[in-house]
């Protein structure tokens, strides 16, 4: 057996899928630094949706083959956060890893105070992300400008939080453990920063873990039930179960007569997702072809 047919044998069954892969990303490292682990054992294509902060935890949803190309249908995913504020200081970047102020003329706060202050950022809310986020200004990653030391002036953002709430308050350290349902493009740390400025003591993130994205959770991002099929990535699409006939069709990217009406459509045949296709004027057409034509 030559080399290339022993790595072959060995290397995880996972590899040889295409699908979705729940991972639980530990704390010190990038995104982009554990899919890069992954790629050894699953020696192909990989993509993430959902990026998280180095000192974040918590669930990172990794797609992998041909699954890549359904990373937009997932990342638009409600996500859900448990974050520890720290108050009675400042952070440069908003969370722990930035230059801290203590805040020391500031009195301390009540758990009365903190609960009813973080009422006020349900529903939708204008917030003003981090200039050390990822977010592109004029053309650059905010965070590589403000590394350099610039002026980086964040476009504000309008996002919506579907559920917060006050889980412990630990009144002697000041130090609030709250619970975050919220739309994508939420910054959980502009929530810490913000509450702070709301009580007038300042405030940052100082823990941070992401628990669930859509149907996903953190719990499920182990061993081999963490794995899922190209198909439960889009679950939450409408589907249409193809006949024989509309797959081959769709398959070698030809429309076919529908009466849905969705921008996204899952089409299915047997257990397997064919395609992504978008519902125009009665006509079904494919946009992402996941399976070949026959």
């Amino acid at each position: 057996m030559n080399a290339r047919s022993r790595n072959h044998a060995t290397r995880s069954p996972v590899a040889q899928r295409d699908g979705l892969l729940l991972l639980d990303k530990p704390a010190g490292i990038s995104s982009f630094a554990a899919i890069a682990r992954m790629r050894p054992e699953l020696g192909r294509k990989l993509g993430h949706a959902g990026t998280l902060d180095p000192f974040a935890t918590g669930l990172l949803l990794v797609l992998a083959g041909r699954a890549t190309r359904l990373a937009r249908f997932v990342s638009g995913l409600e996500k859900a956060y448990e974050a520890t504020v720290q108050l009675g200081a400042t952070s440069s970047t908003d969370d722990v890893e930035g230059e801290i102020a203590s805040s020391a003329d500031a009195d301390p706060v009540s758990e009365a105070a903190v609960a009813e202050a973080l009422a006020a950022f349900a529903g939708a809310i204008a917030q003003v992300p981090s200039a050390a986020s990822a977010i592109h200004v004029d053309g650059e990653r905010a965070y590589a400008r403000f590394r350099r030391g610039e002026d980086v002036v964040m476009p504000t953002r309008s996002v919506t939080v579907h559920e917060i709430r006050l889980d412990d308050f630990d009144e002697e350290r000041q130090r609030a453990t709250i619970s975050v349902r919220c739309s994508t493009g939420t910054y959980i740390r502009a929530i810490a920063r913000d509450l702070g400025a709301v009580l007038g003591v300042g405030g940052y993130c100082l823990e941070l873990r992401r628990t669930a994205i859509g149907g996903f959770t953190a719990a499920e991002a182990h061993g081999e039930t963490a794995w899922r099929s190209p198909l439960a990535a889009v679950a939450h699409l409408p589907r249409l179960v193809a006949s024989d006939a509309d797959r081959d069709e769709l398959t070698h990217g030809r429309s076919i007569a529908t009466e849905l009406l969705a921008p996204a459509v899952a089409v299915v045949h047997g257990a397997a997702l064919v395609a992504i296709a978008e519902a125009v004027d009665g006509r079904l057409r494919p946009s992402i072809v996941l399976e070949a034509a026959p």
